[in-house]
């Protein structure tokens, strides 16, 4: 016999305010040491105030009048929102009686952030991972795995091999004995996203601008975080979804492929759990324009005060990102001028982790370009920030469009052995809000099993 693990329903992912006293207590002490398993009850985007963490980034940095809102992956337990999806992923198949402790090794397909999110959960629910994932990513994303606790199987490539990653998956769970978390293709990542993250962004903007999204922006890897689109408008049925990619690896504008550097993001191919109905737009982001800007930020501190960021702000944001996280933020850059937003105007995206997994980036960085001066950290401010324009976006809410896509998901995933049937539901609404009703049956699920014995 084992035990159901302990861990928290979506309502309390979403508001940690509803735990019992106990719970919020242990939880909060559970912060000094990291492997403590009640640091399952800190995943969520609030902080001990019940406030959003967020920065409403400085208008001398993003040059538009528009209130640009970065909800910050930091600070979730292991540093990125990933370990949510992982959770909910994890938590769902233990309360169906689907995968056992003590019994099942959990997979983790990923190209960095879940993987480490797989690691971390695995560790505080007593499970035995398996991380697949290329060989060619920042080895920061390898050695937290392995600090956490799992296994790493590499796969050749980089972020846009990830096909690698899923052929080698579905090998592996030929064993019985193997249980997948499957990020790209497990509805727990949807739910999630839709619930625990879109509401989180819709309380973020309150008491900002007019206190609703006129756009959000995310770069799909999973295309789990897009989800929170869909919650995001039931709130502001205006709001425009964008999904953004590498300029070097455009698949969902044209069936684009090619390598980029950008960690996480654009992994050739829409994946199964990507809602196209509500993709609004999907915008093209250069992938050096990620990792120079990262820089600028990071080691940019002067050249940011000399331009008017406050210097408080400056020193602030020096370790809230990583190159995904400034991805997003010249995405909502660009949609801002596209949109033509004004300063009542919100666009809100998602930092998903942190400068802590880009060390080895920004060393390849300085490698590549000899020297990074002031003078050059000057030039990469005003080409990559103030320079943003309105290119490489795409209007993708015509029938036309959203059929590329549909029979893109198609091809993709059809030799996966999902049939006709079930990808034809997913072109109708209904399919996405019969998806996510199921959070009210999980979270009575993991309510009433808590702690009970399982065979």
């Amino acid at each position: 016999m084992a035990k159901i693990p302990f861990g928290p329903t979506y309502d309390e992912m979403l508001n940690p305010s509803h735990l019992d006293p106990e719970t919020k207590k242990l939880a909060k002490e559970a912060r000094k040491d990291e492997l403590n398993p009640m640091n399952l009850f800190n995943i969520t985007w609030k902080n001990d105030k019940d406030e959003v963490n967020k920065i409403v980034l400085p208008k001398e940095l993003t040059g538009v009048d528009a209130n640009i809102v970065v909800l910050l992956g930091k600070y979730f337990p292991s540093g990125s929102h990933k370990v949510g999806p992982a959770y909910a992923t994890l938590m769902e198949g233990c309360v169906d009686g689907e995968i056992i402790p003590g019994k099942h090794t959990i997979l983790g397909p990923s190209t960095g952030n879940f993987g480490i999110g797989v690691s971390y959960i695995t560790n505080l629910m007593k499970y035995h991972a398996i991380v697949i994932m290329p060989d060619n990513m920042s080895k920061e994303r390898y050695e937290r795995i392995r600090k956490y606790g799992a296994d790493l199987d590499l796969t050749p490539g980089s972020e846009s091999d990830v096909i690698l990653t899923l052929e080698r998956t579905y090998e592996l769970k030929k064993n019985p004995l193997n249980r997948t978390l499957a990020q790209f293709e497990l509805l727990p990542n949807y739910r999630f996203h839709r619930h625990v993250t879109g509401n989180s962004c819709i309380d973020a903007v309150k008491g900002i601008g007019n206190g609703r999204i006129a756009c959000f922006c995310s770069a799909p890897g999973s295309a789990g975080t897009l989800a929170a689109g869909d919650q995001i408008k039931v709130a502001f049925p205006e709001c425009k979804v964008v999904a953004l990619e590498p300029h070097e690896c455009s698949t969902l504008t044209n069936g684009g492929l090619g390598q980029h550097r950008i960690e996480g993001i654009g992994d050739k191919m829409i994946t199964l759990i990507h809602n196209a109905l509500t993709t609004d737009f999907i915008t093209q982001i250069i992938d050096e324009d990620c990792v120079r800007g990262l820089a600028v930020i990071h080691e940019g501190t002067d050249i940011l005060v000399k331009h008017g960021v406050d210097k408080k702000v400056a020193e602030q944001m020096v370790d809230l990102f990583g190159v995904s996280g400034i991805c997003n933020i010249l995405g909502a850059i660009k949609m801002a001028k596209y949109l033509k937003l004004g300063p009542d105007d919100n666009v809100v995206t998602i930092a998903t982790d942190s400068f802590d997994r880009y060390p080895s980036v920004m060393e390849d960085l300085h490698r590549r370009e000899l020297e990074v001066t002031d003078h050059v950290l000057e030039r990469w401010f005003n080409d990559v920030f103030m320079g943003a324009d309105c290119s490489y976006v795409l209007d993708t809410r015509g029938k036309e469009a959203k059929e590329k896509l549909f029979k893109q998901k198609e091809r993709d995933w059809l030799k996966f052995g999902y049939s006709q049937k079930y990808l034809d539901s997913m072109r109708h609404p209904e399919f996405w809000e019969n998806e996510y009703n199921k959070i009210h049956e999980y979270d009575k699920k993991i309510k009433e099993l808590r702690g009970k014995d399982i065979k």
